[in-house]
């Protein structure tokens, strides 16, 4: 064992080594040197364990191999690109929406230079950060002023408390959603100071449940969009017109939270129709809330839209300066809205949207020529074929519609490692592969591979099966 030990190199030796290491050039050499400690201290414990018992297996030529290998791969950023073939468009897991070109560069802008992020350039003075976005949103929705803020429960947790601190909301049983991650409705109106006030059963809620409801201690009618779940059978929902009508008649104000709402309209898109924000708009609610980096296609941000004195006092609302989008959110999400001010550009050029309305035959000519590739690639290690399955929107949208595709259905051959396995090698890979098993299958969706991936596909499998 002592003279395994002696066989070992010495930190300063291997990080001489890899100095002409290409990949490992820009790394801080107190990285380096923590990661060579790293491995030589996973050798020691190798030699200890007698998993290590021949002087051979510390070549100084493969613990070079070895230790580079350990090193690129300890010393990778933890945050970094992935391969979505899960067919999921929204991944919340995997970052949710992908960002137009447009708002790429915006984005990247805005961290490279100055910016008149709070200037106004035509008087000189100190001017809001939201008046970048302000002007787009009503036109693009109709109401008649707009507030962003960092996400869809700061929007909701912040209008709450602005509107409603200390006194009645009423909702209905039925929309009590919780929106992920365990955060729920009736949570962040506690947090916001609102008192909740639940009407009607979970399946069944009638206009009269809120009349009834209301009191001298009542301040907003509520309306939560079911956009992850659906109830269905014997049911009954208060339309957002109808409470805005009861609204109107008891001088209280009504807000309906659309989740992971949109700007597009779907129907005859291969889509179900789903409730937009222009509609919400239209039907008469004082505020909207929803979501910018689900189905609009946008950087995460909590977008509030609705009647220009709601809005103000929002914007005043002290929380406003904890909850505030940064300069890169702003410049990504003014750019994505421009392109829905041609609402075919943006489902040509939004990727969200791209994804989602994609056409069974375009997505089948994909799999198709994803399929070839990797017949070529992985010939004798993998049966590689086409089978029809479902894509599915994700981020909380569309929780009944499954999405027509054509599957890339990979099964390990011969002592290649099974499924399983390979799902778990190709998180290891560079990039990871993301997909699914089903049926004792690994399944790629071509929904959500981007046109130029095929190739790194392919090698980082390829990889995976060495």
């Amino acid at each position: 064992m002592q003279q395994l030990f002696r066989l070992l190199p010495s930190v300063d030796v291997i990080l001489a080594d890899l100095a002409g290491a290409a990949a490992l050039a820009d790394l801080p050499r107190a990285l380096l040197r923590d990661a060579v400690n790293d491995f030589l201290d996973g050798l020691r414990a190798d030699i200890k364990a007698g998993r290590i018992t021949d002087p051979a297996q510390l070549a100084p030529a493969l613990v070079r191999s070895q230790c580079a290998r350990f090193v690129a791969a300890a010393t990778r950023p933890h945050f970094r690109r992935v391969l979505n073939a899960t067919g999921v468009v929204v991944h919340t897991n995997l970052g949710r929406s992908l960002l137009a070109q447009p708002a790429i560069e915006a984005a990247a802008l805005a961290c490279a230079r100055y910016s008149n992020l709070e200037f106004d350039l035509a008087t000189g003075q100190r001017g809001s950060r939201y008046s970048h976005v302000v002007d787009i949103l009503r036109r693009l929705t109709g109401a008649e002023a707009a507030l962003v803020v960092n996400n869809n429960a700061a929007a909701v947790l912040i209008t709450l408390e602005t509107l409603a601190k200390g006194r009645e909301v009423v909702v209905s049983r039925g929309q009590l959603v919780e929106i992920g991650g365990s955060f729920r409705i009736p949570e962040v109106m506690a947090k916001s100071g609102a008192v909740l006030r639940e009407v009607g059963a979970t399946n069944r809620t009638h206009p009269r449940d809120y009349e009834n409801a209301i009191t001298e201690n009542t301040a907003l009618l509520l309306k939560v969009h079911t956009s992850n779940y659906r109830i269905v059978g014997f049911t009954r929902e208060v339309s957002l017109a109808e409470l805005v009508a009861i609204g109107r008649e008891r001088g209280l104000p009504v807000m309906e939270d659309l989740g992971s709402g949109n700007l597009t309209d779907f129907t005859g898109l291969g889509l179900p129709g789903e409730p937009t924000v222009q509609r919400a708009i239209a039907d008469g609610a004082d505020i909207v809330t929803f979501s910018g980096d689900k189905v609009l296609g946008g950087p995460q941000a909590g977008i509030i839209v609705g009647k220009a004195a709601a809005i103000e006092a929002i914007r005043k609302n002290p929380l406003n300066r904890a909850v505030r989008i940064d300069k890169m959110t702003l410049a990504a999400l003014e750019a994505t809205l421009r392109l829905y001010l041609d609402p075919e550009r943006a489902r040509r050029e939004v990727p969200t949207l791209a994804m989602m309305t994609a056409s069974p035959a375009a997505l089948a000519r994909k799999a198709r020529n994803l399929a070839a590739l990797l017949k070529k690639t992985l010939a004798g290690r993998c049966a590689v074929k086409t089978v029809p399955g479902a894509s599915r929107v994700g981020g909380g949208a569309f929780p009944e519609h499954d999405l027509p595709t054509t599957l890339v259905s990979l099964t390990p051959l011969g002592q290649a490692p099974t499924p399983d396995t390979l799902r778990e090698r190709l998180l290891t890979t560079d990039p990871p592969l993301i997909g699914r098993i089903e049926d004792g299958a690994f399944l790629l969706d071509p929904r959500t591979l981007l046109d130029d991936e095929s190739r790194l596909v392919a090698a980082v499998l390829a990889q995976a099966l060495a």
